[in-house]
């Protein structure tokens, strides 16, 4: 019995009283109490900013993130962007519903539900990490929070004081913005990982060569589905993953109600389907023109004074997304760019047969002396010297087989060479460069500034000077007509020196290419016949031609020399398609201009440019070298124009062929559109060793032609076919027609018989 007593004391021992219960039920909602004061304790020091700054209303209202910069071309097309971060913004009408649905149905069902902090979501993802199943529990909103302002976290405390952070600024970004505002702001931050990719416009580019507003719901579901890990889930390294991921989300959408059954079995069907371009500023549209506009702006906007609202903080070309309104024609470019690469591989691969077993060495005197400069301007030289290595160390160097990435017009090719034979192999190719302007406004429509910009980063059009040769001839003949000389005014093409002006001057003509006997002017021009071009600058003297050569704009030195008839001062593309554009402007120069305006992301004007107006010639004497220059078209060096590419409609120009053929010119004017193009080596010792390979007619002409037929065939440019140039309202003065000019002239010659008599 006693030991059954002892039993029962011990079994009352082990029961829990109420008290008991009371005593243990008070320790847990103290826990429970404590837990939700620390809560409360430190989302007010977070709210007071004990634990670092939070984003001001201000700051929410303009949140700070980077966003590219646009070049805009008139046809209203982004043909570029100037970033660190490759992110430009769009509005929520740009953006597909496939975008919006994929993205709610993966990373926040319950997003149109709550203010911001999703607390059902909350606690049931506390329960799955509890049992191992890792899940997130930020919402869009949170996400967007972390996007705006801050890095995340590794460390985990830090990390917990910064999710609180979130929360708090995810209350205040629901109390700011609408819900479509923050799905918007979520888009335009969101980091696609690699490529430089930020934001959806630069994603759809990027993988899909798209815009937002066109994405499927199976290019929407994979670019959403690489949100969580652009690295894990990428479909260039990762396709399998991206692939599993995109039917992932595109389950998610048929279960939230966004796609049927069966459009999601359909989707989940199709492949990848990938248009994958990466966004460089070596490639796209424009690319010199692109770096040139870039100096131009960053000018503007430090010597204008540019500044923010706040009237203290400069603009950043790279993080403001400024909108680069240009003159730029997107589909005049293209034309222009294809017409380049069409004609110069045919062009090089006729260079490399002409000097194709010869020695360079021998044939080139100054060769050696050119390698070695090429050599020691090379950014590899450059590197071995900073490094402090001797002269013979960076010889071995420069002689020792390298793997290397070499330009061809056929596309870039990896290969092993030495690094001294890819100077020579660059040394021999062609360089080339177009602009393409409207005479009338000044609106430049089309720039190539080279062949290749990865590989050769030096603009061509307006940074690159070089002797312009005989498309200097229409200056002196203009001042010729001024004076008072007619188109039809006949001169013995023989042989002439200019004395007076320091040596004795007289110019050379090809026997093979001089017209013989008496040849009317326009026929000289026509003919590029120097020895007529020469006394015509002996009547006028130089030093009008000079004044009128800087008064049609060009920028270079040009010295009132009698030579300069015959094109030996150098000028850009840039400047030489602007002087010819007076000829078709009625004598009106007008600065050639490809910015027309800089705004902020917002839409507010931040600079206008209002180009310069000169009235460099009388209208009369334009329309005479109007009808000068179609003269070269119809019967002269550019008649092949003509004959071999059946451009029949109104149309002067010039072809220029400088000394030993080292540079090649042509020069091409409509009543509509001034085009300007040039050819020729990096450095002149390096060309063509026959004129007929190396005159303008060959290396440049040809561009010019391939541009222009694309042109004439897309009506929707406005560039008509069969206008002409249009008299000056006050008439014409000057006789342009020869029958008639030759009775003026005899009638003229009897009647001074008559006085003499």
């Amino acid at each position: 019995m006693a030991t059954i007593i002892t039993n029962n004391n011990r079994n009352n021992k082990n029961k829990i009283t109420s008290q008991d219960f009371r005593r243990y039920n008070w320790y847990i909602w103290r826990f429970v109490i404590g837990c939700f004061a620390f809560f409360v304790i430190m989302i007010l020091l977070i709210a007071f900013q004990v634990f670092g700054t939070l984003p001001s209303f201000r700051e929410l209202e303009n949140p700070k993130s980077d966003q590219a910069s646009q070049v805009i071309s008139s046809d209203n097309q982004v043909i570029g962007n100037y970033y660190v971060k490759n992110r430009t913004s769009v509005t929520y009408k740009q953006l597909s519903p496939n975008v919006i649905n994929a993205l709610v149905a993966t990373e926040d069902a319950r997003f149109y539900e709550h203010s911001g902090i999703d607390f059902q979501r909350t606690f049931s993802i506390v329960l799955y990490n509890l049992i191992g199943k890792k899940q997130g529990g930020s919402t869009i909103t949170q996400q967007l929070a972390l996007n705006l302002f801050s890095e995340r976290a590794h460390n985990p405390l830090k990390r917990i004081i910064q999710k609180l952070q979130e929360w708090i600024t995810a209350a205040k970004l629901e109390r700011n913005y609408t819900k479509e505002e923050i799905l918007t702001l979520y888009m335009n931050t969101v980091d696609f990982g690699a490529y430089n990719t930020f934001g959806i416009s630069s994603a759809s580019r990027t993988y899909f060569n798209t815009t937002p507003d066109k994405l499927t719901p199976d290019q929407a579901a994979l670019l959403m589905g690489m949100i969580n890990g652009p690295g894990i889930y990428s479909p260039i390294n990762h396709p399998e993953n991206a692939l599993k991921r995109r039917n992932f989300v595109l389950r998610r959408m048929n279960e939230e109600g966004y796609l049927s059954d069966g459009q999601a079995e359909e989707f989940k069907a199709k492949p990848l389907g990938l248009n994958f371009k990466v966004t460089d500023h070596n490639e796209g549209m424009a690319t010199y023109f692109r770096a040139v506009l870039k100096k131009e702006v960053q000018k503007i906007l430090v010597d204008k004074q540019v500044l923010k609202p706040d009237g203290v903080t400069p603009y950043d070309l790279d993080r403001d997304g400024l909108k680069i309104y240009t003159t730029i024609d997107a589909t005049m470019q293209q034309y222009a760019e294809e017409a380049q690469k069409e004609y110069m591989k045919k062009l090089q691969a006729q260079f490399n047969a002409h000097w194709k077993g010869i020695s360079l060495y021998k044939s080139i005197p100054t060769f050696k002396s050119l390698l070695d400069k090429g050599m020691r301007r090379s950014d590899r030289y450059i590197s071995l010297k900073l490094q402090n290595k001797s002269d013979e160390e960076i010889k071995e160097d420069f002689n020792t087989p390298a793997k290397m990435n070499i330009f061809t017009w056929h596309g870039d090719i990896d290969t092993v060479m030495k690094p001294i034979d890819s100077i020579v192999y660059n040394k021999l190719l062609l360089r080339n460069a177009l602009m393409s302007m409207d005479p009338n406004t000044g609106y430049i429509k089309a720039w190539v500034g080279g062949t290749n910009f990865e590989h050769f980063k030096y603009d061509q059009v307006k940074m690159g000077t070089r002797q312009v040769g005989s498309t200097a001839k229409p200056f002196t003949y203009a001042v010729g007509i001024e004076e008072g000389f007619s188109p039809c005014m006949q001169v013995a093409n023989e042989p002439i020196t200019i004395t007076g002006y320091g040596e004795d001057w007289t110019p050379r003509s090809s026997p093979t290419e001089t017209v013989p006997g008496v040849i009317t002017l326009r026929t000289a021009l026509a003919r590029s016949q120097n020895w007529v071009t020469a006394y015509v600058m002996n009547e006028v003297k130089p030093a009008p031609v000079a004044d009128l050569i800087k008064k049609m704009g060009i920028t270079s030195p040009v010295p009132a020399y009698p030579s300069i008839c015959l094109g030996t001062f150098n000028a850009s593309v840039f400047d030489m398609t602007g002087a010819y554009s007076a000829f078709a402007n009625e004598g009106v120069w007008t600065e050639p201009t490809f910015l027309l305006r800089i705004e902020d992301k917002n839409g507010n004007l931040l600079y206008n440019n209002t180009p310069r107006v000169v009235q460099a010639l009388n209208p009369e004497i334009a329309y005479v070298m109007t009808y000068m220059l179609k003269g070269v078209i119809d019967e002269g060096t550019g008649y092949r124009l003509r004959r071999d590419y059946h451009i029949m409609n109104p149309i002067g120009g010039k072809t220029g062929t400088t000394q030993d053929n080292s540079d090649g010119w042509f020069i091409g004017i409509t009543p509509q559109l001034v085009t300007g193009v040039w050819t020729g080596c990096e450095d002149r010792d390096i060309h063509f060793r026959s004129t007929r390979l190396g005159e303008g007619a060959n290396t440049a002409l040809p561009i010019f032609a391939g541009y222009m037929k694309r042109v004439y065939e897309n009506q929707k440019l406005g560039i008509k076919k069969n206008v002409d140039f249009v008299p000056p309202k006050s008439g014409v003065s000057i006789t342009i027609d020869c029958g008639a000019y030759s009775q003026q002239q005899k009638g003229t010659n009897e009647v001074e018989k008559k006085l003499d008599f």
